[in-house]
């Protein structure tokens, strides 16, 4: 199997993202780049996206509104032709499915709970019920409404995999105990071990050394294979 990882690209800087291109060329993993909310609304971001070829995009804007608003959203954004987009699946049933009819060639991507959310987090904002209870419906919307892919914590995969068939992505990834902003984290041989298709990792490789970080990894991976 050859590992698939979104190299989550944290910045504002196309510097720093081209240099990030640079390092994982000619790897043994497949790699494609996630674009979250910090690059995509930054001035140079659109204009260095709309440039990229032959590099598998994912435009992380965790789509969150009313039916019209995201599908609109969608459209919007099609001439950046990404791979992948996500939405979030407590938009609802009908937003989900209007966005999806927008979406083209681009696979849409239900997101979960976020990881760095835990139960105690999700009373305080007013849900009755824990993370792995929410996940499990959320999974069951996503499949309704035919989503291409779901985002869970690595925790979680198992419990989406029950009722979703199709790609399961995966952020919350650490080699170490540094879990950073986030709660819901497993190392990268145990999320596939669960069953995730693709990984989402940004700080453990782009901080410091890449070519040294991605070697890490590798040997990581090697140990469970």
């Amino acid at each position: 199997m050859i590992p698939k990882i979104f190299i989550a690209c944290d910045t504002k800087s196309p510097k720093k993202i081209k240099k990030v291109i640079k390092e994982i060329q000619n790897s043994k993993i497949k790699f494609g780049l996630k674009f979250g909310l910090e690059f995509l609304n930054s001035k140079n971001g659109r204009n260095f996206i709309s440039k990229l070829k032959n590099e598998i995009t994912f435009g992380d804007y965790k789509l969150a509104d009313i039916p019209n608003t995201c599908k609109s959203s969608i459209v919007a954004v099609k001439d950046l032709k990404f791979n992948y987009i996500t939405i979030h699946i407590s938009s609802g049933l009908e937003a989900i499915q209007a966005t999806k009819k927008a979406s083209g060639s681009t696979k849409l991507v239900g997101v979960t709970i976020l990881t760095s959310l835990n139960d105690k987090s999700l009373k305080e904002i007013g849900f009755d019920k824990d993370v792995k209870k929410i996940v499990y419906l959320q999974a069951k919307l996503a499949a309704k409404a035919k989503l291409d892919a779901v985002v869970c914590s690595p925790k979680e995969i198992k419990i989406v995999k029950k009722v979703f068939k199709k790609e399961i992505i995966t952020p919350g990834i650490r080699f170490n105990s540094n879990v950073y902003d986030q709660k819901r984290v497993l190392t990268p041989k145990l999320a596939y071990k669960n069953g995730s298709d693709w990984l989402v990792i940004g700080r453990p490789i782009t901080r410091g050394n890449i070519k040294k970080n991605i070697k890490k990894l590798i040997d990581h991976l090697n140990q469970w294979s």
